[in-house]
């Protein structure tokens, strides 16, 4: 579905991206993950055919960047990081109106709305005015929008920030259910069990390059300790915590007043932790978002 070879996006003497290497294949959904600035944004404006490569080639269901815009634009579905639903509009309005984008007639787009109204559980709806919506019902109406037009790739950008954990429960069952049923989406997000539960496989950048790919499970797997015991020690007993679990072949990772301990062996770590522990500790499997900090570093960082 999509092809990028030593794909490059410059601004003057910024490189954004650099000579990066994907393929997205028909009927997955693969996660473009990193921290702010990291590039991946730009990736996917080049894949909308907003923002011309620098560089490279780049595909989209066989079409060229650049050369076939209109056509790889009309086969695309986006649901951007902002809702830009028009507030003037009734729920069932915006869809109809979106689809005359695509040369859809007012019937066939007002019938194909009213049935992705009730894919979002929102056909209780249709005449409701937008500003009457949660941020939720907001982000379903935007899903809802950008399949109005049978798209061939689903691009999602951060399609659940800002949501409570209800809401963005339902949108990954909603987004599930299109995968079970063969759409082919780009996600990109900053929630690390978002990408773990929905994504075939992942990319994770980092100044403009790809540094991890692959399936989320492997990758944590072959890049992770098993386990990791996060602690909260006094502070007097920091450094020497952190030289006891070093020698004991552990490896510790310092977060404020909390220190993570990946280890393959956490039974005997535990039991040398009982002189140490000072009301916090929890013993987990490690995940992709440990994968992804660990690789990408703790500190923040602006950009987009």
């Amino acid at each position: 579905m999509v092809e990028a070879r030593r794909l490059t996006k410059r601004y003057g003497r910024i490189t954004a991206v650099d000579q990066i290497d994907l393929h997205v294949a028909s009927g997955e959904c693969f996660g473009l993950l990193g921290p702010n600035g990291a590039g991946k944004t730009t990736t996917i404006k080049m894949i909308q055919c907003v923002s011309p490569p620098s560089g490279g080639t780049l595909t989209v269901n066989g079409k060229i960047v650049g050369l076939e815009n209109q056509a790889i634009k009309a086969a695309l579905g986006v649901v951007p990081q902002e809702d830009n639903l028009d507030d003037d509009l009734t729920v069932i309005d915006n869809l109809v109106i979106y689809a005359g984008y695509f040369d859809i007639p007012s019937d066939i787009a007002r019938e194909k709305g009213l049935s992705l109204l009730k894919f979002v559980h929102l056909d209780d709806r249709p005449n409701s005015r937008i500003r009457s919506l949660s941020g939720g019902m907001k982000r379903r109406l935007t899903i809802a929008r950008a399949l109005i037009n049978n798209p061939d790739l689903l691009i999602l950008d951060e399609p659940t920030t800002g949501l409570d954990p209800q809401a963005r429960h339902v949108i990954w069952r909603k987004l599930q259910n299109l995968k079970a049923g063969g759409t082919t989406m780009i996600l990109t997000t900053h929630y690390m069990e978002e990408a773990a539960r929905l994504c075939d496989r992942v990319a994770i950048m980092d100044n403009g390059t790809i540094i991890l790919e692959g399936e989320p499970g492997r990758l944590v797997r072959e890049g992770m300790e098993e386990d990791v015991i996060e602690i909260r020690p006094r502070a007097e007993n920091m450094d020497d915590l952190t030289s006891t679990m070093e020698n004991m072949g552990a490896r510790v990772e310092r977060t404020g007043d909390t220190l993570l301990i990946f280890t393959e062996r956490p039974e005997s770590v535990v039991a040398s932790l009982a002189g140490y522990n000072s009301g916090y500790m929890i013993k987990r499997k490690t995940t992709l978002e440990d994968l992804f900090l660990r690789t990408t570093g703790h500190k923040l960082r602006d950009g987009s």
